[in-house]
């Protein structure tokens, strides 16, 4: 049916509806006898009044909506109309009636108003109605084909799935709800019962034959989410999960956006929120470097940075393969073809201080952040030498140049594992943070490193590895058992990043409170089951053994740091400790020199001079890890980080 018929047969139907609802309030004031005197009255009244209530329909929009989809705010705007359209009439027939005469007794009109809003209102709900029956028909002739769903939360989001399923004719067939509210058991909501909670969901799964569980409870912490996933893994369901609370309120929810449980709907703390209008004001038409710009975090940068309109972004990366698509993808999703000369790709060494400082030169970049780094724990304790080389004098590089060129920011990405490091990479990292706390001493420039956890799906990281093994079957390797680690997304960790630098004031080394931390096997189990298989079961878990440079606790803080809060309630400043000066301005020297560690025992003395307890582990190739059922390391070359 074409717009234009569809809008007359409405017209059509509000015009005798207007008509039989003057009618029968004469009907109702008279008592089925109405005088041939209010006839007349009515029949003089009648076209007045119906162009009146059509014109105030149209004015209200009600020929502008899919009535088949009615709720409580169409129905708002019926009595609205039908109300306004009342006042109108109202005037118009005090005005034509005589003084002494009026055509229709006063109390008709009251009794009026009443039945068009009743049977106005009446039949665009019947649209509704109508379509929720076929619906409900359809389902329970199609009954024995769809898969029967369970929707965890009968509140707000579980009343936009609940209508969502309602409005998409799939296969899916709606039991009803769980809920660990007490009250709402045995209560209805939009039709459909709250059959229980969680400690009777295997029960309901079974009794129901349920084949999907959709957990809508997008403001639970993840803390909260973890456990009810774990108890819906207990069934045979398939279990799905509803986007965040922020998609909840833009309305961006749909069946379409219900998705599988991600590891990181699991983290034990609510995401990082930032402070866009600080942001804002210093990222904001200036020209940003980042370093690293092809790598996990890196990229990350990129993508947010770019959303804060910058002049230009400067995207240096070693690898061109990484600047090219970085590059690519940018041009695609964030820019339109007139601000292309917004990016300026640049493949260039951190570690070679000619092409750093050509770099500067030639841009002069306000903001840095310097994400370029060997990240890797295992392959830096195999190759020491070049960890120093990529992140420590790869960082001095970057810093003295934006030392020199008079930038004004500049954001070191660090990690948790520079405190009281056991490995090369964490130690190499908290030389790195030494530095440019050293350097923003002496510099107007504004000098400060983000330290924070392990990053969910990071290049070598462990989930995406987790994820290969699971896909090939098993096993999934696991260090040792008591490892734990404190996790963030990529997102997260550079939202971090980024407002570190809008609260810079310079020297400050910024740690996120992570909230509870994960262990690792536990990780593992989770990913598992979420894959759909069962642990040692389907899929082994082998205990490989601890190596070289891991520590089966992360810190965030050293004991001699302490900590000082800042404005954002998740994110905290460690105390500066003492700095050996004369050590560090040395090692400078060295590095302007182009001398910088060689071999094992020369990064050995090196990092023992800035950490003197520190100690390179040097892997003994006879030991066997020991485990509940173990491999040999030497097989298992893929597990690099944790």
């Amino acid at each position: 049916m074409s717009r234009v018929i569809r809008i007359a047969v409405l017209m059509l139907v509000d015009a005798v509806l207007i008509n039989i609802a003057l009618y029968s309030a004469l009907l109702l004031r008279f008592d089925g006898h109405i005088p041939s005197n209010f006839i007349e009255g009515q029949m003089i009244l009648a076209p007045i009044f119906t162009m009146v209530f059509l014109l105030a329909f149209f004015a209200f929009g009600l020929y502008n909506r899919l009535w088949e989809y009615a709720s409580i705010g169409e129905l708002t705007s019926v009595f609205t109309s039908v109300t306004i359209a009342m006042g109108i009439n109202s005037v118009v027939f005090m005005y034509i009636s005589s003084p002494g005469g009026y055509l229709l007794p006063r109390s008709v009109m009251i009794i009026f108003w009443v039945l068009t809003i009743f049977l106005i209102g009446g039949s665009r709900l019947s649209w509704r109605l109508f379509r929720d029956y076929a619906f409900r028909y359809r389902n329970s002739q199609n009954g024995s084909n769809g898969r029967n769903v369970l929707i965890y939360g009968a509140g707000d989001a579980g009343s936009i799935i609940c209508k969502e399923l309602k409005n998409t004719s799939g296969d899916s067939n709606l039991i009803g709800f769980i809920d660990d509210d007490p009250t709402k058991k045995n209560y209805k909501l939009l039709g459909y019962p709250v059959i229980g909670d969680r400690t009777n969901i295997n029960d309901i799964v079974r009794d129901y034959q349920v084949a999907e569980i959709i957990l809508a409870m997008p403001s639970q912490d993840g803390k909260t989410i973890r456990e009810i996933v774990e108890v819906c893994q207990q069934t045979a369901a398939t279990v799905k999960i509803l986007p965040g609370m922020y998609d909840l309120i833009e309305g961006n929810v749909t069946i379409n956006e219900i998705r599988e449980v991600k590891i990181e709907d699991l983290l034990g703390r609510d995401p990082v929120k930032v402070d866009l209008e600080a942001i804002c004001d210093y990222i904001q038409d200036k020209v940003v470097l980042i370093t690293g710009a092809g790598g996990s975090i890196g990229s990350e940068l990129c993508r947010q940075v770019i959303q804060f309109n910058p002049r230009k972004i400067i995207l240096l990366d070693h690898c061109e393969n990484n600047v090219y698509e970085i590059e690519l993808e940018l041009q695609r999703e964030y820019i339109d073809c007139s601000s292309l000369d917004v990016l300026v790709p640049v493949v260039k060494d951190v570690r070679d201080w000619n092409a750093v400082k050509n770099v500067f030169q030639t841009y002069s970049p306000e903001v840095i952040f310097h994400a370029a780094a060997h990240k890797h724990v295992y392959l830096m304790e195999q190759n020491p030498e070049e960890a120093i080389k990529n992140n420590v004098m790869g960082t001095y590089h970057v810093a003295k140049a934006a030392e020199l060129f008079k930038s004004e920011k500049f954001v070191l990405v660090s990690t948790d594992k520079a405190v009281n490091p056991t490995s090369v990479m964490g130690a190499s990292k908290r030389v790195a943070e030494m530095l440019i706390q050293h350097m923003d001493k002496h510099s107007k420039t504004s000098f400060v490193a983000v330290r924070f956890g392990n990053v969910l799906g990071s290049r070598g990281s462990v989930v995406p590895l987790f994820k290969k093994q699971i896909a090939e079957g098993g096993p999934v390797t696991v260090t040792d058992e008591k490892m734990i680690r404190y996790f963030m997304t990529i997102p997260e960790s550079v939202q971090l990043i980024i407002q570190a630098g809008a609260m810079a004031k310079g020297g400050e080394i910024f740690v996120l409170d992570m909230g509870d931390p994960v262990k690792i096997i536990d990780l593992a189990k989770t990913m598992i089951k979420l894959s759909g298989f069962e642990p040692y079961k389907d899929i082994e878990i082998v205990i490989t053994g601890k190596r070289p440079g891991e520590k089966l606790y992360e810190e965030l803080l050293s004991a001699e740091e302490g900590v000082n809060a800042t404005f954002h309630k998740r994110i905290f400043v460690a105390k500066p400790n003492g700095l050996n000066t004369r050590l560090i301005e040395d090692t400078m020297k060295s590095f302007d020199n182009c001398i910088h560690p060689q071999s094992l025992e020369e990064t050995r003395c090196f990092l023992q001079a800035f950490l003197p307890s520190f100690q390179i582990i040097e892997e003994n190739k006879e030991q066997k890890p020991t485990s509940i059922k173990t491999i040999d390391n030497s097989q298992d070359k893929q597990e690099l980080t944790i």
